[in-house]
Order: structure tokens, then sequence, then C-alpha cells
């Protein structure tokens, strides 16, 4: 059997990665897991403080190098400078790890221009990312897509119907879209988590680490290193999908 390290490195060294809401959450766990392994990675977020802290943050241990911007995903002139500076800084891409989202409410409490503002970070923010994407991928005939979903498109909380709802549309589009690009070289893969620490969760810092000790939450790197899972495979293997809940969550 070979060596692990080099089992779990060889599809992230040197390669060019592109992650979503990279600036917090799993989406910055995610990138110092990969920056760590070699991976060249470009990050963007909305706030220009998590920006910055992420980029220090990343740089610590960071073995390939680190881009980023601050861009807000529901903006087309920002979408366009992002990639004008992905093109730039990175080359090109070969993976492209889809994560910037919002939580929302039911539809009786939330108000329409954020019912809006949501389902276009949540839905059109990874259509629009991943069509960039692919347009240069399927010239390289390669490349990886991971696109982040939630266990929330399996539970139907009847409190949060709009992140739901596009959660619900994730899985749906990860379904679809590998049967239109695998043909091209492109794999897909849908990462579904349960309850995962992270600002978008509405207990306090204080009360999600005590969730994380009774096993009832995540941590961000417990996704990161599905994610790594994934994108660790040979070629000729596909993980379509993987669901990961904390241990005493209820799903």
């Amino acid at each position: 059997m070979e060596n692990l390290s080099d089992y779990f490195g060889r599809n992230i060294d040197q390669k060019r990665i592109v992650i979503t809401g990279g600036t917090t959450g799993i989406g910055k766990a995610t990138a110092e897991l990969l920056a760590s392994l070699g991976g060249h990675v470009f990050i963007f977020g909305r706030d220009k403080d998590d920006f910055d802290k992420a980029m220090d943050d990343i740089k610590l241990q960071a073995e390939g190098q680190v881009y980023g911007v601050t861009a807000d995903i529901t903006k087309k002139e920002d979408i366009h400078m992002v990639w004008q500076e992905i093109d730039t800084k990175l080359g090109g891409i070969d993976i492209l790890i889809n994560n910037a989202a919002l939580s929302a409410e039911g539809v009786i409490d939330e108000e329409y221009e954020n019912i809006q503002y949501v389902l276009d970070t949540n839905i059109l923010g990874y259509i629009y990312f991943t069509k960039e994407a692919v347009s240069r991928m399927k010239e390289q005939q390669r490349g990886h897509i991971v696109n982040i979903g939630s266990l929330s498109a399996e539970t139907r909380n009847g409190t949060d119907t709009i992140y739901v709802a596009s959660k619900s549309a994730i899985r749906g589009f990860s379904a679809a879209l590998r049967k239109e690009i695998n043909p091209f070289g492109i794999k897909v893969s849908l990462i579904e988590p349960g309850s995962v620490t992270s600002d978008m969760q509405p207990d306090p810092k204080e009360e999600q680490k005590e969730k994380i000790k009774k096993m009832e939450m995540l941590k961000a790197v417990d996704i990161a290193m599905n994610i790594l899972f994934c994108l660790s495979q040979p070629k000729r293997c596909d993980i379509i999908s993987v669901q990961v809940r904390p241990h005493l969550q209820s799903i």
C-alpha cells in the first residue's frame, strides 16, 4: 500500500484551488488544510476583517501560494473581478469548492429582500462559479468541483424553510451537473454536513464548543478532511456524495 501522506497529497500539491466563502468556517478550514499540502489556494468573502484574518492564518502553515480578494458572490461585477484575479494569479483552476452560503429562516419570518439575497448566494452563486470553472476545466479535460450542501436537504426542518430550499437545490444541481460534465473529465462531489460550528449558527461560540464536546456538533476541520478525502481519489474513482453528522445529532 502506498504512503498515506502521498495518497492524500497527490491531487493537492501544486493544484490551483478556488474556495468560495473561504474566509470563515468550513471554507477557511479547507483552505488551511489544502494550502498546507502544497495547493495554490484562492479565497474570497464579503467581510474585510474576516478576509484579512483568514489570509494571515492560512499563510502561517501554507506550503503553496495563497491569494484572495474581498468580494460578494451575488454581484456580477464582483464575480467578473474575482475570475480576472483567479486567471491572473493562478493561471486557471483545477479544483472549485463551492462553499459560500448564508442561513435563513422560514417564509413567514423572512423579508423578500433577504430571501432573494440568500437564494442569490446559496444557489446562483454556486451555479455562476461552476459555469466559469467548467469553461476553463473543459479545455484541459480535467477538474473537480466540490459542492458543500447540507443535511437540511434531508431533515427539512420547518423553521429553516428558505435554507432547506437552497440546499435541496444544491443536491439536485450536483446530481445533474455530474451527468453534464463527467464526459469532459470533470468530477463532481457533494458534501452534506450536519450541524457544524460556524458564524451561521444561532448559538454563541461557547455553547457551540459545549456541543462539540457533547458530540452534538462538528468542527469545520471535520468537513475539510472529508473534502480532502474526495479530492484524493484516483482518476478512476469518484466520491459522489458524503453525508457527515455529529455522532449524537438526531437525523
